[in-house]
């Protein structure tokens, strides 16, 4: 199967701070890859690599075959959208016509709104669940309802490709049980999910792919179970274990405790 996305020794660094080192994997589509690694180790930046936002050091990035660097801005944004983190709405725009907004890499210059938008930005709102807030403004609904809306955004790009960054950040357990359902449901019908994530429970139970991005354990991708071992995770996250205590001394306390403080036995008279 071929690769909808494929980093080879693909290197990143901000000034003279190295970010990501040679970071190699491919990506089948309609595959469902979770992103995981410690703050700082690059996540957020592979993903603006992936979407073109940002032009990678060293190594190639492909999308779909080609070079990143050959797409135009327009038609990659055809092909890959990305969820970020955060969206400032700097206007009291309804969540309808943010929605829209999506819909821009396939508009004329003068931005005229066709049928075939109008059909799009709906059903992005039906797929996400966010058509009875369509009236409503960002600063009006949940931050669960927002992420919806940011995810409908992508949706009416209509890509191949969906990137999510820490798409379940901020949301409680109820919410983010149902948007990584969302997401599951969209992969069923066709969609290739990267998403960073820092819940390992919810990448070991739905993402059969994961990208480790770590410079202690290093970087691997793969099958999920081997690739969050407990040993790597552990080197990954710089986990502390405790060593084992060995139970004999307190045992032995415990054995010291009980004789002292049984009752003396009581001697027979005869």
């Amino acid at each position: 199967m071929s690769a909808i996305l494929q980093f080879e020794r693909v290197s990143f660094t901000y000034g003279l701070r190295p970010i990501l080192t040679e970071v190699s994997f491919a990506l089948p589509a309609n595959g469902l890859m979770a992103l995981v690694g410690p703050n700082g180790a690059g996540k957020s930046t592979l993903l603006r690599l992936a979407a073109g936002l940002l032009s990678n050091s060293e190594g190639s990035i492909a999308i779909a075959g080609r070079q990143v660097h050959s797409w135009q801005r327009r038609e990659l944004a055809r092909t890959v959208a990305l969820v970020p983190q955060h969206l400032d709405i700097p206007f009291p725009f309804t969540i309808e016509q943010i929605v829209a907004q999506g819909r821009t890499p396939y508009q004329g210059w003068l931005g005229g709104v066709s049928q075939t938008d109008l059909a799009a930005v709906e059903q992005a709102m039906q797929l996400t669940g966010v058509t009875h807030l369509r009236t409503r403004t960002m600063n009006e609904i949940s931050g669960g309802e927002q992420q919806r809306v940011k995810l409908a955004i992508a949706l009416a790009q209509e890509p191949n490709l969906l990137l999510l960054d820490e798409p379940l950040q901020h949301l409680d357990i109820g919410r983010q049980a149902e948007f990584l359902h969302l997401l599951l449901g969209l992969h069923k019908r066709g969609l290739t999910i990267v998403a960073a994530m820092h819940d390992l429970a919810a990448v070991r139970a739905h993402f059969p792919l994961t990208l480790l991005l770590s410079e202690d354990a290093g970087h691997l991708f793969g099958a999920t179970e081997q690739v969050l071992e407990p040993e790597r995770v552990s080197a990954a996250f710089h986990l502390v274990q405790r060593p084992q205590e060995d139970p004999q001394p307190r045992l032995q306390e415990a054995e010291k405790s009980h004789r002292g403080t049984r009752s003396p036995r009581r001697r027979s008279s005869r």
